[in-house]
């Protein structure tokens, strides 16, 4: 993209932390102005603003709206009120960046998604595990038919922040206190990190979930299970059988408790003719494959990868020539209709479920 190329005019919804992040790489993509902010906590918003210097404040979207010199909004609020302001966003005829999850149910999502389509507008999720490129790489290895017809896979998201205090301490923090409490809007390690093993696992493979059978765990942390007002209820490990629309057969798991791991994501994909093996493990990417005369010594080869365009590039792309990138509110949809299936299989003792 070039200086030259039509502005966009963003506004950023919601401006706690991962709103900055959205708002450092939009910063940096020429021809994006950052037009306005909107936040019901004035000491948020205004510090935010500040910081990127934003003009334009507004403590309510409505006010936004009404304003609306704006072309395009990254919606980085609680994942509850994404579904009602971003449904308030598409009927003022914007283009909306919705971070991740899509919605809190398939319900939801499929509602997004269809108002984005009738309305001819953009509609994408920030699944920030896309820009790996890797992924990108492994995804069109496959779809070209280098490893053959996938057969199975294995993919892990391997966290530790309750082993370990080199986030935070979460016993004493409510930034983190807050993730492992239903009462408090947590979907456990299944909603707030399985989403994206989710999408690394079906994108590289190019096939959505078909059915599925799923287990969650929480384990005892605290005493009754309790520290203050918050109940730690929410699961904090899960593992999932999956069959693929492909036929391709696997498993999915993320946990919190994978001492040894910060924040590290694995996957196997493995097809007639070769495997992939794809990481993102200390932010170190990695791909190897072993094909063809390779696989009678099991003798692997690292695979070179330039770097990708991230989801905000993508984003402005898209909000410019009106051609929705991805990943986009249809992906996402299908994800949260595998993340309520996977929760229902749960509740049902880990009955298969077909999508």
């Amino acid at each position: 993209m070039t200086s030259t190329a039509p502005p966009v005019r963003l506004l950023i919804l919601g401006t706690g932390n991962m709103a900055r992040t959205h708002a450092s790489a939009f910063q940096a993509i020429p021809g994006v102005k950052m037009v306005a902010g909107v936040d019901r906590r004035p000491e948020f918003l205004a510090s935010f603003c500040e910081d990127f210097g934003i003009g334009n404040r507004f403590g309510t979207l409505e006010e936004a709206i009404a304003w609306g010199d704006f072309d395009a909004v990254a919606n980085v609020t609680p994942d509850a009120a994404h579904h009602p302001t971003t449904m308030q966003l598409l009927e003022a005829g914007k283009h909306v960046l919705c971070e991740k999850p899509l919605a809190t149910n398939a319900r939801d999502a499929r509602e997004m998604t269809d108002l984005a389509r009738a309305r001819n507008l953009v509609g994408m999720v920030n699944l920030s595990y896309r820009d790996v490129a890797v992924l990108q790489k492994a995804a069109e290895l496959v779809s070209n038919g280098t490893i053959g017809t996938m057969r199975h896979f294995e993919a892990s998201y391997l966290q530790s922040w309750l082993t370990q205090p080199a986030w935070g301490e979460w016993r004493t923090e409510s930034q983190w206190l807050w993730r492992l409490s239903t009462e408090h809007g947590s979907k456990g390690v299944l909603g707030d990190v399985g989403i994206h093993i989710l999408d690394f696992a079906t994108f590289a493979a190019g096939s959505p979930v078909a059915e599925l059978s799923c287990r969650l765990k929480t384990f005892d942390k605290a005493e009754d299970n309790r520290i203050g007002e918050y109940r730690l209820d929410a699961n904090d490990s899960f593992t999932l059988q999956a069959e693929l629309a492909n036929g391709a057969l696997g498993t999915i798991s993320a946990t919190r408790f994978a001492s040894g791991h910060l924040n590290d994501l694995r996957l196997r994909l493995y097809g007639d003719k070769g495997g992939l093996e794809v990481s993102f493990e200390n932010k170190v990417e990695g791909l190897r494959i072993c094909r063809g005369p390779d696989l009678r010594e099991a003798n692997w080869t690292d695979i070179a990868v330039e770097p990708v365009p991230t989801v905000y590039e993508q984003f402005v792309e898209a909000a410019r020539t009106g051609v929705c990138g991805e990943p986009d509110f249809e992906h996402g949809a299908r994800l949260q209709s595998a993340l309520d299936a996977a929760e229902r299989s749960h509740a049902e003792n880990g009955r298969f479920l077909k999508l």
